[in-house]
């Protein structure tokens, strides 16, 4: 009897300590596998997170590039208005221009041409001075008076003077004194920028200078032509583009 109950207890035993031990490897293997499956959502945690700041760091650039767009836009609309309010400037010095000059203009002394945002006032050469000469004719006294009162007030130009020859020779009596159509040219411009001083425009506001025959604005194998190439050519140039331009720009 005593050893049948033994016998019983050590089997009731060893059946609990082996079920014990399926139970351990079960649930070892299902944390294992729960473990696997919470490391994969980090993993896919993770992803998403990188996903979501790429996201923001691309929102963050396309509104920074739609800033600088906007800024670009408002820059092109100013130079817009800035442009359309010089080219109504421009036309209206133009007009006032050839309103003052309108006498001189019909007669055929004098032209007045406009070029961007340049004026030009042509003179032809021998209203100013005689052949292979640099005095100042009286007719072309009166003429240049009028013009450089005309001139006085665009203070914000600068008054460019040059003076152009056709493409004859100096005559040899002349030669002395100039030795070429560069010396002519030179010579008669500044003849013009002394005479418009002493009208009262300021010498700091003109440049002179020579362009002899290499500028022509007509064919020199006729007389008509070389007549057109002998002129003075006086033009009213924005104050920035000649600073801009000057040896002492950096």
């Amino acid at each position: 009897m005593n050893g049948r109950r033994l016998h019983a207890a050590c089997s009731a035993l060893a059946a609990f300590t082996l079920c014990g031990c399926v139970s351990q490897g079960t649930y070892d293997k299902l944390e294992a596998d729960k473990n696997q499956e919470i490391a994969a959502l980090q993993k896919q945690r993770g992803g998403l997170q990188e996903q979501v700041q790429g996201l923001q760091s691309q929102k963050s650039s396309l509104e920074q590039q739609q800033a600088e767009l906007r800024r670009q836009i408002a820059a092109l609309e100013q130079q817009k208005t800035q442009l359309l309010t010089a080219t109504q400037q421009d036309k209206s010095q133009y007009d006032a221009l050839v309103r003052n000059l309108t006498e001189e203009v019909q007669k055929g002394q004098l032209q007045v041409r406009q070029y961007k945002d340049m004026l030009t006032v042509d003179v032809a050469e021998q209203l100013f001075f005689d052949s292979g000469r640099a005095n100042l004719k009286d007719t072309g006294k009166e003429v240049l008076k009028k013009v450089g009162e005309a001139l006085k007030g665009y203070e914000d130009k600068v008054i460019r003077i040059v003076g152009h020859t056709d493409n004859v020779p100096i005559s040899k009596a002349a030669q002395k004194v100039f030795p070429s159509n560069w010396e002519l040219s030179v010579a008669r411009a500044t003849t013009v920028v002394r005479y418009l001083q002493e009208v009262g425009i300021p010498p700091e506001r003109m440049i002179a200078s020579g362009r002899a025959e290499y500028q022509p604005i007509a064919d020199n194998d006729s007389a008509e032509g070389r007549k057109k190439n002998r002129r003075i050519e006086i033009t009213l140039i924005d104050k920035n583009l000649v600073q801009e331009a000057g040896p002492g720009r950096k």
